[in-house]
């Protein structure tokens, strides 16, 4: 469980709500096309605090299979807050990333940075098929979780860690068949897409409103080629590249998390490469040695490291921290990185860990083809490391072994994103986006296609633009979705 996520979630960082979805007083429905949302006051989850507020929660049965329409089905949780204004726009839904990040978790939280929206929208958001509330996949249990964390080397030096490396893989994907069953195939991107379009008839919406996050952008390209007469307003923030495959997409990431520790280097006074260099071999110290900390029983491993290291990475906010657990690191104490490597892999103070991860990957690989070998990622290692020597080898072995002997096979090597006759998508890019490079931005605008894909740039810091401190980027996002005023392509903020 030592994956720095293809694509991750904006708030991977924030303290999360947990909501469920039973109990409390009715609200009114939303009737569509037959299926009605029977809205109720959301209950607490797993001892998690219910959000509280004016928070309604719902389930909307959609089918397992869609090409079996009339087949079993799932369940999917849902969560909205009503608009607050009276010139009411329709419902605005919210996908913030992952894959495998709870909507109903993530929206109370994310309530305050879109409060201007609400006055016009209802915000809803919902728990993909596989994710939490909507049959959650867990694939591991905390003590295996744990287990593997303190013994699995991600960047393997020797053939026993090799097929250490490989066999824990293995068992995996075969933990995560057991807990799934049936849904195992059925939790691909084009599933959830064609769940969304029954959740705009749910809410009564003629056009999808949406704002997608990170692989919540993927999300919404595979939306729009789906169903481009349904888009509405659609607005995607922290955009991943359409057209990298599985070796694109991690030297994507490769060269976005370096960019980032470069920029946090050069915030600190240093020397961004021999930054880099201290960093490295301070994880190779690691690797031969891993760090006391202050928790019991537990210690620092080089991935538990390196993990620590990408989470502040994320937001601009949190570089203090990361210079603070770097120095103790270098002083022999492990335990600020450790708490860091926590927070990203969701590990409360009980030992219990989050089903993110478990998600993510079970969507990731049913969706990719592609299946690199050993070989072909040791042929690319030196590649990945000329572009990053701190995070080249975990994220160059990472395509190796994230979906190794994987129980079923993955759907194309890119997804397709192409919308011709869309409405105006608009697609926000930051330059300094450590875990979906700027660059994306543009291929996703390219792919969507003439007349659809809409550039807005931001020259900041961290993942995701809307909500960062960008008065310019929120307000040109404000102005798309409430006024349907479509920026300038190719605006820069600044």
């Amino acid at each position: 469980m030592t994956r720095f996520t293809r694509w991750t979630a904006l708030t991977v960082a924030a303290a999360l709500l947990t909501a469920g979805c039973s109990g409390g007083s009715s609200g009114d429905d939303g009737k569509s096309g037959g299926t009605a949302l029977d809205w109720k006051r959301c209950a607490s989850s797993e001892g998690g605090p219910a959000p509280g507020g004016d928070w309604q929660c719902a389930t909307l049965q959609v089918p397992l299979d869609w090409s079996k329409p009339d087949g079993d089905t799932i369940g999917l949780a849902l969560i909205r807050a009503k608009a607050t204004g009276d010139d009411r726009l329709g419902s605005l839904l919210f996908n913030f990333g992952g894959p495998g990040g709870s909507g109903v978790s993530t929206m109370p939280s994310y309530a305050d940075a879109a409060s201007e929206l609400r006055e016009r929208y209802d915000l809803v958001s919902w728990d993909p098929r596989g994710v939490a509330g909507s049959e959650g996949i867990r694939c591991r249990d905390d003590k295996a979780i744990q287990a593997a964390e303190a013994s699995v080397d991600g960047t393997p030096d020797t053939p026993s860690e090799e097929r250490a490396f490989l066999e824990d893989a293995a068992d995996f994907g075969k933990g995560c068949q057991e807990a799934a069953g049936k849904l195992m195939a059925h939790v691909s991107t084009t599933d959830t897409a064609r769940d969304m379009d029954r959740i705009r008839q749910a809410l009564g919406d003629d056009g999808l409103n949406y704002f997608g996050i990170s692989y919540g952008t993927e999300l919404g390209g595979v939306y729009a080629h789906l169903f481009p007469k349904k888009v509405g307003r659609m607005t995607l923030d922290a955009v991943v590249d359409p057209s990298a495959d599985t070796m694109g997409h991690a030297k994507n990431q490769t060269r976005g998390f370096q960019l980032a520790l470069d920029n946090y280097l050069k915030s600190t006074g240093r020397d961004p490469e021999a930054g880099s260099r201290e960093i490295a071999a301070l994880l190779d110290r690691i690797d031969a040695r891993p760090l006391p900390t202050s928790t019991s029983g537990r210690k620092l491993t080089q991935s538990l490291a390196l993990t620590g290291i990408v989470l502040p990475l994320y937001s601009k906010d949190r570089w203090p921290a990361l210079t603070s657990a770097l120095e103790a690191a270098e002083e022999g104490d492990g335990s600020e990185l450790l708490a860091l490597a926590d927070g990203y892999n969701e590990r409360d103070a009980s030992g219990h860990y989050g089903t993110m991860t478990h998600s993510q990957r079970v969507i990731s690989c049913l969706d990719d083809r592609q299946r690199p070998t050993v070989a072909e990622t040791k042929e690319l290692l030196p590649q990945f490391e000329e572009i990053s020597p701190v995070f080249g080898s975990f994220l160059g072995w990472d395509t190796a072994g994230w979906c190794h002997d994987w129980p079923v096979p993955g759907q194309h090597d890119t997804p397709e994103v192409s919308a011709p006759g869309a409405a105006p998508i608009l697609v926000v890019g930051n330059t300094g986006d450590p875990a979906t490079p700027y660059e994306g931005a543009r291929r996703m605008a390219d792919e969507l296609g003439k007349d659809v894909g809409v550039v807005l740039t931001w020259k900041g810091e961290g993942h995701g633009a809307y909500g960062s401190g960008s008065d310019c980027v929120d307000s040109a996002v404000n102005a798309y979705l409430l006024d349907g005023t479509v920026p300038e392509d190719g605006k820069v903020c600044s």
